[in-house]
């Protein structure tokens, strides 16, 4: 028991996670009664580096058919011009070493421009996916706040009615007595 004592105070206190800030400004902006939602898309794009916007080009045109079709023909020109054109006079005859060392350079630079490009997008889709649990966390409190007052709401038309109803069978007795008192009349 002792030693349980000490290794609880051993463990130092945990950090506050995201989902607990999130809950947190959840809780404000209900508070406050402000919307929650936001333009992710211009608000990451403000906070882009020029690298990052560079990457985000270079992976936009290295992926594209736009660049498979030019760097093809590039290629094939190439080819061709150092082949055929430059027969005896070839800059860079039939193995193409300048081409491989080109087409190597380019995707050794490619490859990892592409990547920084993938990993921002990776870190738009986490800010988007937090954005719409801050969002859905907030529905799902005003939906709880809404069915809570729906349920007040109708306990208390179950009092009017439960009133109600007792002043008219209290009205239907004073009748009932009144007609027997009237028969024991006649």
């Amino acid at each position: 028991m002792v030693q349980q004592r000490i290794e609880a105070r051993a463990v130092p206190a945990r950090p506050r996670s995201k989902v607990t800030e999130i809950e947190e400004r959840v809780r404000k902006a209900l508070a406050d009664r402000r919307v929650v939602t936001r333009d992710i898309e211009t608000e990451y794009e403000e906070k882009l580096s020029l690298g990052n916007r560079v990457a985000d080009v270079v992976a936009a045109f290295g992926g594209s058919w736009t660049f498979i079709f030019t760097f093809g023909a590039i290629m094939a020109a190439w080819m061709l011009f150092n082949s055929q054109v430059l027969k005896e006079g070839a800059f860079d005859p039939f193995p193409y070493i300048l081409l491989n060392l080109i087409l190597s350079t380019l995707a050794a630079l490619q490859a990892p421009v592409i990547m920084m490009s993938q990993n921002r997008q990776s870190e738009k889709d986490r800010v988007r996916a937090e954005h719409d649990y801050e969002i859905n966390l907030k529905a799902e409190i005003e939906i709880g706040q809404i069915h809570k007052k729906l349920d007040e709401f109708r306990d208390a038309q179950w009092v009017q009615l439960v009133a109600m109803q007792h002043r008219q069978i209290e009205y239907l007795e004073r009748l009932v007595q009144e007609a027997r008192g009237g028969e024991r009349a006649t």
